[in-house]
């Protein structure tokens, strides 16, 4: 069932956007070569802690899991598209992390995700390889959030998203996209990240989307499962990236719920 959330809901949802984007940026911040994933973890948590939220991904485990998940963010290096465990990895120059991460405050939720490079990888090629595929894969979200608007179809942001990841060369990884959020991370509708324009549900007011395409750079989009039984790594080994915003459809157009306000300088 797909609920349409209220002016003074979606306001609480910003505030669990925000949440989310200051646990994002204080992880980037503090991603240098040598630091763990299970470190960074830590960041997250911390900054989720002191804002008075929950944790969103924190023991969530959906019927299709082996077991809860055991992180507050997933942490997905390299190959790994998406959640990756934050293990004790120590980061390595040039690595290609994508940070997915969600909170909850007083019941209403945001997640989003950024992905970025570490240093500079002893190829250049692959650094800017890696530059051009983050560059793409935030034209791709860009695009999307610029087509949820009131009146359009669900189609129409499955399709801007999916036009810009292949126009590219880029493979979409299979079988995911994004999703409605509100009181759950998850909710109706699913969000492909491809798709026929003026096609499907017809975008409302109140209606929240987490839109996140995920591209890979050696054009395929078929992935493999690690035996952790999360972890998701593109099939033929080649590097991916993840980026995602909450975005909630309003009478004046799509608003993104889950950015630093401009006083605190993050986009």
């Amino acid at each position: 069932m797909i609920e349409l959330k209220t002016t003074d809901e979606i306001e609480l949802m910003r505030h669990a956007g925000e949440i989310t984007a200051a646990a994002l940026s204080a992880v980037r911040s503090a991603a240098h070569v040598g630091v763990r994933l299970d470190e960074l973890d830590a960041v997250a948590a911390g900054v989720i802690a002191d804002a008075g939220a929950e944790a969103l991904f924190l023991g969530y485990r959906p019927r299709t899991a082996p077991s809860p998940y055991p992180g507050v963010a997933c942490i997905s290096v390299n190959d790994a598209v998406v959640h990756g465990i934050p293990g004790r990895y120590s980061l390595e120059p040039g690595d290609l992390v994508s940070v997915d991460c969600g909170a909850r405050y007083r019941g209403w939720s945001g997640d989003a995700a950024v992905s970025f490079i570490v240093g500079e990888h002893p190829d250049p090629r692959v650094t800017r390889s890696d530059q051009a595929l983050i560059a793409t894969t935030q034209a791709a979200l860009d695009a999307g959030i610029a087509a949820a608007r009131p009146g359009a179809r669900l189609g129409d942001v499955a399709h801007a998203i999916g036009e810009v990841g292949r126009a590219a060369g880029y493979g979409l990884m299979e079988g995911h996209g994004g999703h409605g959020i509100g009181r759950e991370m998850h909710e109706d509708p699913h969000v492909p990240n491809e798709g026929r324009p003026g096609r499907g549900l017809r975008l409302r007011p109140g209606l929240v989307l987490a839109l996140e395409p995920m591209l890979i750079t050696g054009g395929t989009d078929a992935y493999d499962e690690d035996p952790d039984g999360w972890t998701l790594r593109t099939a033929d080994g080649t590097r991916a990236a993840h980026i995602e915003h909450t975005v909630a459809v309003t009478e004046h157009g799509p608003e993104v719920l889950t950015r630093l306000p401009a006083a605190q300088g993050a986009r």
